[in-house]
């Protein structure tokens, strides 16, 4: 186990870990640590946490400072360029008639260069862009180009359920997510109802995949047969929150629709001979 700082570069961006350099730090102080990309300034998520070290990226590089004033002055004048450079970057855009959408811009802290985020469906080039725009802006230029996710997550946006994008309000790491997890939770397969702003199997299907995953395996299939206490039965409808079935069934020249736990149905789990319920064995026996 190691003790880590906890620190975060955005709102919702991704925590990493660092010493805190024989620095008492507090939880949402702004520090200045050194990174790939050069010196940046983060908040302090957690002062102190205990750490696997398998989950731990070696060396570790420690807290340089805590932000001072001056420090915050530099991020709140990059932060005022953002506009000015956004809209100059997009004219260029438009002039070089290139088929990219830009969705952010980021100056780095020491003001060593500038990097542009964008969207696009296939390869850009873009090396006469980078000119003019080093030209506009006299520091290094990076262009970065990102996926619909990715777009999503820096845009924000309100999701279908009403609440904030879980990438951009509460999720620090994407998600794997796949078709299977909507089958599993019995949701329509209809991509306007599955799918986020970003086009793509909204994010929030992970969340509870894990318990429909198994308790899929304990419900019977729709449009199989159950046997139930008045007898056998189709199965049109299930419920794996409450663990209930509804079921047709067919009795002397009635049909007639009722919903059972799945506890008191007998059916076929996974291939395995079905499960003879207390009803049908008190009617074999009478």
């Amino acid at each position: 186990m190691a003790k880590v700082v906890v620190i975060k570069f955005k709102g919702n961006g991704k925590p990493y870990y660092f010493t805190n350099g024989g620095l008492a730090l507090k939880r949402g102080q702004s520090v200045v640590v050194e990174t790939a990309r050069g010196l940046e300034v983060g908040s302090v998520v957690l002062a102190e946490k205990e750490v696997e070290d398998g989950a731990i990226v070696s060396p570790l590089k420690p807290v340089v400072r805590v932000a001072t004033a001056q420090d915050e002055e530099v991020v709140k004048r990059n932060e005022a360029r953002r506009p000015d450079a956004i809209r100059l970057c997009k004219e260029k855009i438009a002039a070089h008639n290139l088929p990219m959408k830009l969705i952010d811009c980021e100056f780095a802290f020491d003001g060593s260069k500038v990097i542009f985020t964008f969207t696009a469906e296939g390869r850009v080039d873009f090396r006469e862009l980078v000119k003019d725009l080093a030209s506009t802006f006299h520091i290094r230029i990076e262009l970065r180009q990102v996926g619909a996710r990715d777009e999503t997550r820096i845009l924000g946006g309100i999701a279908p359920c009403g609440r904030e994008c879980c990438c951009a309000g509460c999720m620090p790491e994407p998600q794997k997510v796949g078709i299977k997890m909507a089958k599993n939770q019995g949701l329509s397969l209809n991509p306007g109802k599955i799918n986020g702003l970003c086009g793509r199997l909204m994010c929030c299907l992970a969340y509870e995949d894990e318990y429909y995953a198994g308790v899929s395996k304990k419900m019977p299939k729709i449009g199989s047969s159950a046997g139930t206490p008045e007898g056998k039965g189709t199965v049109i409808a299930t419920d794996m929150l409450k663990m209930t079935a509804r079921l047709k069934i067919e009795k002397e020249g009635a049909v007639f629709y009722r919903d059972y736990p799945v506890s008191e149905l007998a059916f076929k789990r996974g291939g395995e001979p079905e499960k003879q319920d207390k009803g049908a064995s008190e009617e074999k026996k009478s």
